[in-house]
């Protein structure tokens, strides 16, 4: 239910208060009173009008010393005043506007007149502080937009564009906070970058990196994957977090091989440049702990895990335009690719010799 409005009536003379109170309450109105200027500017401010009617002859503070105190404040800054005097009212009308009232009735009252004043200033003043209202909204709304778009650019620092809009809209858990999760880890990188950047000049070297950085790029995204750090030559990418997604051995290893075939292209090229570089690729699936590492100012997203180490030493061990995966992860993508063993493997970090696989291609649906 709507609440009658508020119309503060300022009058030193008890009758005139008390007549014009008795108007306004018949009309539904709920009416504050005062008898002198600092009494209406405390309750101005204490209760919060909708609409002052103020005399202009009262002692020791005039009407006009009250409009301007309540046009200097900005919390009352857009209350209507109607200035109400017995005086002559072509002189007093001008001193009214200059003080910063918005209408202004002679003595004696007409009551139609004021009442038609009241609806009128206090349907200006409605419409107001809708418009107030609908722009403190929209602040609100540009400062959470502003945020979000902060929170969006820092997100698509590990993520993809797709997911990172998909963790600001609310459509994935912060994925910044430490959890664990079984994801499939890919290791990548050039085998004969350590020679390359010795000898090359550093347009050269750049040039390479930017092609190489551009085409696994367009990779991870297709296959949204999660990149977790590229250095130089190398990258690791994961999938199955932030959020889990349908499938993710069948996107690492497809990924992988959609890689191989991007770079035997440019490994072409570059062999045509004096440039001798290849590829090697390490695939794993394990459980890891996931989350920032790093520190105020830097913050990176990382996997920790024994999974994360059995990608990067097959990465390791790959020959030049080698995919190796894991035992576990041969298992779950059998049915997808071609394989062929590829001997239990001497890792550093591993007490027992580890079994891998070596990717030959992807099988030809039936």
């Amino acid at each position: 239910m709507n609440q009658p409005a508020r119309i503060l009536v300022v009058d030193d003379t008890p009758s005139n208060v008390k007549l014009l109170a008795d108007v306004l309450t018949a009309r539904g109105y709920a009416v504050l009173t005062a008898v002198n200027g600092p009494e209406a500017l405390a309750v101005t401010e204490r209760d919060a009008p909708d609409l002052v009617l103020l005399d202009v002859m009262m002692p020791g503070m005039s009407g006009y010393d009250v409009c301007r105190k309540i046009r200097e404040n900005p919390a009352t800054a857009m209350l209507p005043v109607v200035m109400v005097t017995a005086l002559d009212p072509t002189q007093e009308r001008t001193k009214g506007i200059e003080a910063g009232a918005d209408d202004f009735l002679t003595k004696p009252i007409h009551q139609p007149e004021i009442l038609a004043r009241v609806r009128s200033l206090l349907r200006i003043k409605a419409l107001h502080d809708e418009l107030t209202d609908l722009n403190r909204m929209l602040e609100a709304r540009v400062t959470e937009q502003v945020a979000q778009l902060e929170r969006l650019s820092r997100l698509k620092r590990f993520f993809s564009p797709a997911l990172a809009e998909a963790i600001v809209s609310g459509g994935a858990d912060d994925p910044l906070k430490s959890h664990r999760r079984e994801i499939v880890v890919v290791f990548l990188d050039l085998r004969g970058f350590t020679a390359f950047a010795e000898t090359a000049e550093p347009e050269e070297l750049m040039g390479v990196l930017r092609e190489y950085h551009a085409a696994m790029g367009q990779a991870i995204i297709a296959h949204e994957g999660t990149l977790e750090r590229f250095t130089g030559d190398g990258m690791m990418v994961f999938f199955n977090d932030p959020v889990p997604v349908p499938n993710p051995q069948e996107r690492a290893i497809r990924m992988a091989l959609t890689m191989r075939e991007t770079v035997a292209a440019l490994v072409t090229r570059w062999q045509k440049l004096g440039h001798d570089l290849d590829f090697g690729v390490g695939l794993a699936q394990g459980y890891a702990t996931i989350g920032a590492i790093g520190f105020e100012g830097r913050w990176d997203y990382g996997a920790i895990g024994t999974v994360t180490n059995l990608a990067a030493r097959l990465c390791g061990e790959a020959r030049p335009g080698q995919i190796l995966i894991s035992r576990r992860l041969h298992s779950a993508v059998e049915a997808l690719v071609e394989t062929e063993p590829a001997g239990e493997l001497t890792l550093k970090g591993f007490a027992k010799p580890v079994t891998a696989f070596n990717v030959l291609r992807a099988r030809t649906p039936r």
